[in-house]
């Protein structure tokens, strides 16, 4: 287990120098391709050391019963996850992209009208949805870095765009939410806004079937709707 949270504090502890106060300094030093070279070395030298370290750890004793009724919650959180992270590539201005600035100028619907992170945050609900249904020490160890790691990353994304976009990711800030349906329960937005539109939806229904079909194919238990067939 002491092994496991070492490689926690690792994976995460270099995301978070590596994305914000060690990124300057290293592209001056390396240049923005050796430093992209090195930022993804690491990332996959440190998330090994978590895969292996969690394979290695003892399991231990669920801390809670996991009854049918919460595989279902955890399904449809998944589910819910599944559509953020599909529509979080469509218009998408925290994404490394040379329109990312004129993005931020359109109206914040969709995923975006719901959280402005919704790849984080469809990271975040994964880590819950594991958390629920997988309730002993080293699982909950995971998918508790995992969520630091999501929403702290998201946190720090908001300081780090507003310092290399300026106004228009302030602009895109003001008009969208950190929390998700933050800016409709403010009522700053219409909660028509939210929607994340048929397509999205689809996408990430068919993103959710087939990732918890494959899922027992990885000798984990059978989940989503394949549970109940």
């Amino acid at each position: 287990m002491i092994n496991l949270i070492a490689a926690l504090i690792a994976f995460i502890g270099t995301h978070f120098l590596m994305s914000h106060p060690l990124r300057a300094p290293m592209v001056k030093a390396l240049g923005t391709q050796a430093f992209q070279i090195v930022y993804s070395l690491v990332s996959l030298a440190t998330f090994a050391w978590v895969y292996f370290a969690f394979v290695a750890a003892p399991r231990g004793p669920d801390l809670w019963a996991v009854g049918e009724a919460l595989w279902a919650v955890a399904s449809v959180i998944m589910l819910a996850a599944s559509i953020l992270f599909t529509g979080s590539f469509a218009g998408n201005p925290a994404l490394p992209r040379p329109d990312a600035a004129a993005l931020t100028s359109a109206p914040a619907r969709g995923v975006f009208g719901i959280t402005r992170h919704p790849m984080m945050w469809s990271f975040a609900l994964w880590a819950l949805a594991h958390g629920l249904v997988a309730p002993y020490a080293a699982s909950l160890h995971l998918v508790g870095g995992m969520a630091i790691l999501a929403l702290g990353g998201s946190w720090g994304q908001d300081y780090k765009k507003a310092a290399l976009m300026g106004d228009s990711w302030r602009d895109w800030a003001s008009r969208t939410s950190f929390v998700p349906f933050g800016s409709q329960l403010s009522g700053r937005e219409s909660w028509a806004n939210a929607w994340p539109g048929t397509t999205i939806v689809l996408g990430g229904t068919a993103l959710w079937l087939i990732a918890s079909w494959l899922h027992p194919l990885q000798g984990a238990p059978v989940v989503g709707i394949w549970r109940w067939l």
